[in-house]
């Protein structure tokens, strides 16, 4: 498993993270078997949010109940979790929201800190001015170590970092082979008609690159927006066909190939997965190490879709 520092913070952090927002039905020995399959992968970073299975902290606290960590055993994870959105209602990015959302968290899985709190979509509300006063209440009682947003555009990150004083070091973003706009717009620049060239999100990978901020793909397996996976599916054949093929050159599954189109990216991006089956993990941490070239890396996006010029 490939690490590097997670910029802004003294994290080593895997280029793959345990995704555990379908843990909550899981039994204690369902969650510790995902949890050591992550470890024995080389994957010590975990991923929740509050709003996680169905009521309120419920997967936080169903890791917590299943893990009993001890406080050195706590140590040895990267713990990140994510607030602000309140179904059915919308987004609340209020100070209290914020302090109260980390308390309950904290609270569920039965930790004294978060290594990582990520904004989780972005509040139209927003006032900044309050964000930065939550984030300065949680850090200073060192509740919080690291801060970061879920699925954030450069304008919305501009706004907090005038009031945030802390690093927002990583955005959470939807990114697969099929579904790839912040990666496929800049290879289309300028070209008139073509609906890949529209600039959706003015630019946030190469944002995030400039500044430091580590992106995290969320749903690296699916075609769309909630739509179904793409691995094996008969909607993708010609994709399909080209991961076989170079599954069976690498020697991995095929879930490590969609892996590692993201992870050979050179922006040292993290993947996120969200399957809760043992071997898909080991699957998919395979792809860390895989070592596509230039021309896999684009005849992969092609067969996805999309247009090389």
């Amino acid at each position: 498993m490939k690490t590097f520092t997670l910029p802004g913070t003294e994290i080593t952090a895997p280029n793959v993270v345990l995704g555990l927002m379908r843990i909550a039905d899981k039994s204690d020995d369902e969650v510790r078997e995902l949890a050591r399959t992550a470890r024995d992968a080389g994957i010590d970073f975990v991923d929740h949010a509050d709003i996680y299975g169905g009521s309120m902290h419920a997967c936080e606290r169903r890791w917590a109940e299943a893990m009993q960590l001890s406080s050195a055993e706590r140590e040895t994870w990267t713990i990140q979790t994510k607030c602000g959105i309140v179904p059915p209602d919308g987004f609340d990015f209020s100070y209290e929201h914020i302090v109260e959302s980390v308390e309950g968290s904290l609270e569920a899985l039965r930790t004294e800190y978060l290594d990582l709190l990520l904004l989780h979509r972005p509040d139209a509300l927003v006032e900044p001015e309050e964000v930065a006063r939550a984030f300065d209440a949680l850090e200073a009682s060192g509740k919080v170590r690291s801060f970061g947003v879920s699925n954030h555009t450069p304008g919305q990150i501009d706004l907090l970092k005038k009031f945030v004083e802390q690093p927002l070091v990583a955005n959470q973003l939807q990114l697969s082979i099929t579904h790839s706009p912040i990666v496929a717009q800049g290879v289309s620049a300028n070209m008139l008609g073509e609906d890949q060239s529209i600039d959706r999100d003015r630019g946030i990978l190469d944002y995030c690159r400039l500044n430091d901020i580590t992106v995290q793909a969320w749903s690296p397996f699916q075609a769309g927006f909630f739509d179904g996976v793409f691995l094996g599916s008969d909607k993708h054949p010609e994709l399909n066909a080209v991961i076989d093929r170079l599954a069976a050159k690498y020697d991995v599954p095929s879930m490590a190939i969609a892996t590692a189109w993201i992870t050979r990216h050179p922006a040292r991006m993290q993947v996120v997965l969200g399957t809760t089956t043992p071997e898909r993990v080991t699957a998919a941490a395979q792809g860390s190490e895989v070592p596509l070239t230039r021309a896999e890396w684009y005849e992969l996006f092609r067969a996805g879709g999309h247009i090389v010029p």
